[in-house]
């Protein structure tokens, strides 16, 4: 049930990486990551809130932190689909 904490703790941890490495800061990509993983936050607490779990810990809680952790590599994995097609195009672009 506590499965929207891993995504929660890995967008607040980029959040803060993202302020200290400088070419984090500027980085557009950094950017969409530091936005997805706080979306995915967001979605499971929403989730959870919904359904009257918000605060609820499951019997197996390192299955719930299992999830997170798929969620949070699921999220990862997707930013770096988006990552690639955008530097493949803005590569086509500079071709041109």
């Amino acid at each position: 049930m506590v499965c929207y904490t891993v995504p929660m703790v890995a967008a607040v941890a980029h959040i803060i990486m993202r302020k200290n490495i400088t070419s984090w800061k500027e980085s557009t990509h950094h950017l969409w990551l530091s936005f997805i993983l706080v979306g995915g936050a967001i979605f499971g607490l929403v989730d959870h809130w919904w359904n009257g779990e918000l605060f609820l810990i499951g019997e197996n809680i390192l299955m719930d932190i299992m999830l997170g952790i798929t969620i949070t590599i699921a999220i990862i994995v997707i930013w770096a689909v988006i990552r690639t097609l955008d530097k493949s195009k803005v590569k086509k672009l500079v071709k041109a």
